[in-house]
């Protein structure tokens, strides 16, 4: 964002804050408020936000968008104080003296872990969403405060350095997007969306604004002509009360999501342009829509009755599109005030309209979500689990299933029929053994979509259980964490034996050589990070999936070179060789070499090497799956066999980063390198060199000399690479 955009006004002041309260229709303690608000400010004295404003500038602008949702007293004073504890001098015990329990609990649930020892940033991250979670499932309040704090800052985003504009976007897309759409808040999800991607893809985001700004006139000409049509239509009915009837233009995001992540040209978006109307009773809702359906052309196929079947977030309206008669499409949608209100404010409205939630069942049916992401992470003894909860099992894209008996299973997007059965209830996950959709049998990994019909098949023996490769079908972290479960309380025997014989296998890989009897020492780190108590706790979390060693076994070697780099050579029947590039091969018998990498077949740590010896030269690495030797070998001419040795592997003394090319080819779109690097930055695999170029045929070529640790980490970037959209292949390249 240009620091020269005057869209938000940072000019705050507290008599701009009292004004807004006493032309609110709801009562407030304005008394604690104005309090809290000079308790803050003397707090934050003397600090001074990025843009060189004070930063009691912050919590007011915080507790503006707050009150804009209609929260109340106690969450206004929270915003207010929600800073202090964790950049002051202030305590906890200081704000709950002050100013209450309630209070003192709120801003406690928005302060970051920041004195906690972590073990990286992604498990700080983690860390503090897990308690903004625990807080937010005790108290919804917390989480509103966290958003409207990370709306005000994603709005004064230009003034951070670059770097931390695309590090606070990636998480804000990721995180709190993801939980203001499942609160239902709108207003605040739509804004972080498009915040975040202005960052994020600027040239894309640049692109649909100037398309839009230059159809502005057109845009609002159109729909004010809609709104009339509908007006001068409703003038011969009646209405409990006077309909109101408005109109809108899809979000930046919105639209991008449709053009460039699906591939639809912009005219082919049909639901860019809308108008909303809003009736008193649902019957009207049903009867206006027969009325919209007599005077416009209906889209087949475009029609969503979210009221019959609410989304998962409490949404509720009627979506038809239709086309105008100037040849236009657009959506209608229809609801009802309550149904309004829920759409725009969400959770929030409870506040805003009913003096906050009555009912704990309510609340607990309401946040049921946090419970699971909750539970999902602590099955997984990965607390970096929570995060990829919240990118997954909360994202905006969701498919509605049926069950054989009408009822609507919301899911995320690319689901398969184990996430559905689990959905249903966790005993017939468990005992799943097939399934027909649309009344065919499908396999286990068939991925669902909305309006089909799903009947799960179970087995009658009572022992039944899940098997292990679902844990690699599964899309949903629910029916992910309940597999584990399973596997954890039913086979811990088991998984001890499973999970020993995998860590064996990694570390015979990597070649570190640790003693059973000192193993619980060198992973004692690692039983602290996963909640381990013992070495049979870990082992048994390895076995049922909890602990995922490609994860940590960088680490791990990283952790034994140091251990051992100021020991002699392995032995003296060997010589120990720096082959460049980060890689170090043992050669069994064979002396003054120069020893080289191959640049025809890049081998890597794990893959099965032999050298050739080139006279004057030395020798190369090459991959045993190499065309070269491939050649050497079908052309069996001993003279040139002779030249090649199977006798050399690699050290245990590998460096952990060994530099190797990538080529991904795809079809040329806007966003591809974004999508890809953004792979590679979520991986942390550092980039030397990359570039992009275009084919004749339409393609492009995204070329990129990387740092991995191992054949392994390799394979498991390639694995999400190809996952990419319109990635056609994948191929190690020369570096």
């Amino acid at each position: 964002m240009d620091a020269t955009d005057e869209r938000y006004d940072d000019n705050y002041t507290i008599d701009m804050l009292i004004q807004k309260i006493l032309t609110n229709d709801r009562q407030y303690d304005l008394s604690k408020i104005v309090t809290a608000y000079k308790f803050a400010e003397k707090a934050h004295e003397g600090q001074f936000r990025s843009s060189g404003q004070p930063y009691i500038i912050h919590p007011l602008a915080v507790s503006f968008i707050l009150l804009d949702l209609g929260m109340d007293t106690d969450t206004i004073c929270a915003a207010m104080l929600h800073d202090v504890v964790e950049d002051t001098d202030t305590t906890l015990d200081d704000v709950k003296k002050r100013f209450g329990q309630d209070v003192a609990m709120l801003v406690d649930g928005v302060t970051k872990l920041t004195k906690m020892p972590m073990f990286d940033k992604e498990q700080q991250q983690a860390e503090n969403v897990r308690k903004m979670l625990l807080a937010m499932s005790q108290d919804i309040r917390v989480m509103i405060i966290k958003l409207c704090d990370r709306l005000h800052n994603m709005r004064t985003l230009c003034y951070r350095p670059e770097f931390k504009q695309r590090n606070k976007a990636l998480e804000t897309m990721n995180i709190y997007a993801p939980i203001a759409h499942r609160l239902g808040i709108k207003s605040v999800k739509e804004e972080l969306e498009d915040l975040s991607f202005r960052y994020l893809d600027p040239y894309a985001y640049s692109e649909i604004e100037q398309i839009l700004e230059l159809k502005k006139d057109r845009r609002e000409a159109f729909i004010e002509s809609i709104k009339k049509q509908i007006a001068e239509r409703f003038k011969t009915e009646t209405f409990q009360r006077e309909p109101v009837i408005d109109g809108r233009v899809k979000s930046i995001y919105g639209i991008y999501k449709k053009v460039f992540v699906k591939g639809k040209n912009i005219d082919e978006v049909y639901d860019k342009y809308a108008v909303r109307i809003i009736v008193s009773t649902q019957s009207e809702c049903y009867g206006v829509l027969g009325m919209v359906h007599s005077m416009f052309t209906m889209i087949p196929d475009r029609f969503k009755d979210y009221i019959s079947n609410p989304k998962a977030n409490g949404y509720q309206s009627i979506h038809t599109t239709v086309i105008g008669h100037e040849g236009i499409p657009f959506e209608v949608q229809i609801r009802t005030w309550e149904m309004h209100e829920t759409a725009e404010y969400g959770i929030a409205a409870h506040w805003k309209y009913k003096e906050g939630i009555q009912g704990r069942d309510k609340m607990e049916q309401r946040l049921a979500w946090v419970r699971q992401i909750i539970e999902a992470q602590q099955a997984s003894d990965d607390v970096e689990e929570i995060v990829r909860a919240i990118k997954t099992d909360l994202a905006p894209e969701e498919i509605v299933v049926m069950t054989p008996g009408g009822k609507p299973i919301t899911l995320p997007v690319d689901s398969t029929v184990i996430d559905f059965a689990y959905k249903i209830h966790t005993e017939i996950g468990h005992k799943t053994t097939g399934a027909k959709v649309n009344g065919k049998i499908v396999p286990l990994d068939y991925k669902l979509s909305t309006s089909q019909i799903c009947e799960i098949i179970t087995s009658k023996d009572p022992a039944k259980g899940p098997n292990r490769a679902w844990l690699k079908i599964v899309k949903t972290n629910e029916a992910r964490s309940k597999i584990r479960l399973w596997f954890k309380r039913e086979c811990r025997e088991e998984n001890i034996e499973q999970g020993k014989l995998e860590l064996e296998r990694e570390f015979k890989r990597y070649r570190i050589n640790i003693p059973e009897e000192e193993r619980p020492q060198f992973l004692a780190d690692d039983f602290k990070r996963h909640n381990c108590n013992n070495i049979d706790d870990f082992y048994a979390s390895v076995g049922y999936g909890g602990i995922t060693l490609s994860k940590i076994i960088p680490r791990l070697k990283d952790k034994y070179l140091k251990m051992h780099e100021n020991e002699p050579a392995e032995s003296p029947s060997v010589i120990t060789v720096d082959a460049g590039n980060g890689g170090t091969v043992i050669l069994d018998g064979i002396s003054n070499y120069a020893v080289k990498f191959a640049q025809c077949c890049n081998p890597l740590p794990g893959d099965d090497i032999v050298g050739f010896i080139t006279r004057g030269y030395g020798m190369s690495i090459h991959t045993k799956n190499c065309i070269n030797y491939r050649s050497a070998l079908e052309r069996n001419k001993p003279e040139e066999l002779a030249r090649w040795r199977d006798d050399v592997r690699w050290s245990s003394k590998t460096n952990s980063s060994i530099q190797t090319g990538i080529e991904v080819t795809a079809f040329d779109r806007v966003g591809l390198v974004r999508d890809i690097s953004e792979i590679l930055a979520e991986a942390r695999i550092p980039i030397v060199h990359s570039s992009s170029r275009n084919l004749k045929n339409g393609n492009a070529v995204f070329e990129a000399t990387i740092k991995v640790a191992s054949t392994e980490q390799l394979k498991n970037l390639f694995d999400k690479l190809r996952r990419v959209r319109d990635v056609i292949s994948v191929d190690r390249a020369s570096s």
